[in-house]
């Protein structure tokens, strides 16, 4: 069963704003508009929007001047995905797996399971009623496979069910974007006169195999598209699979508005987290910690650790620090704790434990502190990174984040202890055209130097930088009073990119 939500952007701001289809929210023209780097464009428009000819993808100072009263809203696409993605487990109901097809379709595997609502026609009409009991706009359609049940609820009759083998004879009227092509690729097909599948019925399939041989991507490949339209290769769907969220919580008998009260409430919430997770064989990466008010007011709190830990000690105090400007107001009847990001964490050893516990606190512990009491954008952790470039050669992690295997070792470049963010130009005097550097001024002060060592020559990034940027040729050199730099001749004389060669001072050796 495959399912089309139409309008999902606008149904789900309808629902967030608590205005139903065909209300307020369809009075008056409303558009979602998306951020691009031509400025911002329509995403979605809503009736009354498009009756004054406002359309999806047009940029919009074109919608306003169509249409000056259009009222608009900011999109939200990675809302829409994980609404898509809740829709497709709630969806489950019909079938043992749900899968996406993004950015507003569900496919639903209904395999065995109709007659558990009475037949293919009852359960069709169940989820349409269901669906718009939720306030979807929604098409839906039941076929053998995932291209024809795709093909008949985007461009056949809404509720359509095909039963049989003949799938092409029954769908030869829909037009060829029944196919789940590209644009360019329908487009394509529209000048070479090919519209509707029957008109790709009666093109021979080694003419068709010779045009689009060299498109191995399903969606570039009309022939692919028919042959899992019609069940002769299989399409492989990623189903969705719901992962459970350990969550405890308490519900108190009266409302508490007094700290070691709360504390208390938290370190029993951190006890039967402990226990759930162990029993998972996880820890917890996430906490989050909510308190319902009386007043219906909701207090949140989040932790995020360095590493996966299920101690309820070590949670309680961390969270005390997170409390301290908690207000309580009239009381606080409900205290829930989830864990939204699990690892697994094996079993330790005790006895081993409360030594350690002994003799210091952990890396991880010692880092979760930190990150309570500075933020966690201040403890961060320089890691290598793939790139010649000094100033892309690393990056900033967290403390505990694995390191990247790089495939190269440029361990063998030494480098300067401290880089400056920015390389400062400075005046040389080198020996013409390319040799070594005598003499440079910075920072007002001029310095002669005693030694120089280099060049190391290091090219620009070529699948990255435009074909005009000038190589570096890198120096290590040493002035008279003893003091060490890192400077770099940024281009060659007469290189063909640009005028003469500019000079920067990078870093500071030891």
């Amino acid at each position: 069963m495959a399912i089309w939500c139409a309008d999902l952007a606008l149904d789900r701001w309808r629902l967030a704003e608590g205005c139903p289809a065909g209300e307020g929210a369809d009075a008056t023209p409303l558009a979602l508009i998306a951020e691009t780097a031509h400025g911002p464009r329509i995403a979605a428009a809503n009736p009354a929007a498009m009756a004054q000819g406002v359309r999806a993808h047009a940029m919009l100072a074109d919608a306003r001047a169509l249409c000056p009263a259009l009222a608009v809203r900011p999109a939200d696409p990675a809302g829409d995905l994980a609404f898509l993605e809740h829709l497709a487990l709630w969806a489950q109901r019909w079938g043992p797996w749900s899968a996406l097809d993004p950015p507003d379709g569900l496919l639903v595997d209904t395999t065995g399971a109709a007659h558990l609502f009475g037949g293919e026609a009852m359960l069709l009409a169940d989820a349409q009623a269901r669906l718009a009991r939720r306030g979807l706009v929604a098409r839906a359609a039941i076929a053998p496979t995932a291209g024809a049940a795709w093909a008949l609820a985007h461009f056949g009759p809404d509720g359509a069910i095909l039963e049989g083998d003949d799938l092409l004879e029954r769908l030869t009227a829909l037009p060829v974007a029944a196919l789940r092509l590209d644009d360019e690729v329908l487009l394509l097909l529209r000048r070479l006169g090919l519209k509707r599948l029957e008109d790709l019925a009666g093109i021979g399939r080694e003419a068709l195999a010779r045009r689009f041989r060299t498109r191995r991507a399903p969606a570039a490949n009309p022939l692919v598209r028919l042959d899992q339209l019609l069940g002769r290769v299989p399409e492989p769907l990623l189903p969705v699979i719901g992962q459970e969220q350990p969550i405890v919580q308490r519900r108190l008998v009266e409302p508490i508005r007094h700290r070691p009260l709360l504390d208390r409430v938290l370190a029993d919430l951190a006890e039967d987290m402990a226990r759930m997770l162990e029993g998972r064989g996880e820890g917890a990466r996430r906490l989050e910690l909510a308190a319902w008010k009386v007043d219906g007011d909701v207090l949140v709190r989040r932790l995020e650790m360095a590493a996966a830990t299920r101690d309820p000690a070590h949670v309680c105090r961390l969270f005390a620090a997170r409390l301290d400007d908690l207000d309580a107001g009239f009381g606080i009847e409900l205290v829930r704790l989830g864990a939204p990001w699990t690892e697994p964490l094996v079993m330790g050893q005790a006895e081993l434990d409360a030594a350690a516990e002994k003799h210091g606190t952990s890396l991880a512990a010692c880092i979760d502190r930190l990150t309570v009491r500075l933020g966690a954008e201040a403890v961060r952790r320089p890691v290598p990174r793939a790139s010649h470039l000094p100033e892309r050669a690393q990056r900033w992690a967290p403390p505990l984040e694995p390191l990247p295997g790089l495939q190269e070792d440029f361990a063998f470049h030494a480098r300067p202890l401290k880089l400056l963010d920015r390389p400062e130009p400075i005046a040389v005097i080198y020996e013409a055209p390319d040799g070594l550097p005598r003499l440079f001024r910075w920072r007002g002060g001029v310095h002669e130097i005693a030694r120089a060592e280099g060049p190391e020559r290091i090219a620009p990034e070529w699948w990255r930088e435009r074909s005009t940027v000038r190589l570096r040729d890198y120096y290590r050199i040493e002035d008279s009073t003893g003091r060490r730099y890192w400077i770099y001749r940024h281009g060659l004389a007469g290189d063909g990119r640009g005028g003469a060669p500019e000079w920067f001072l990078q870093g500071l050796c030891a």
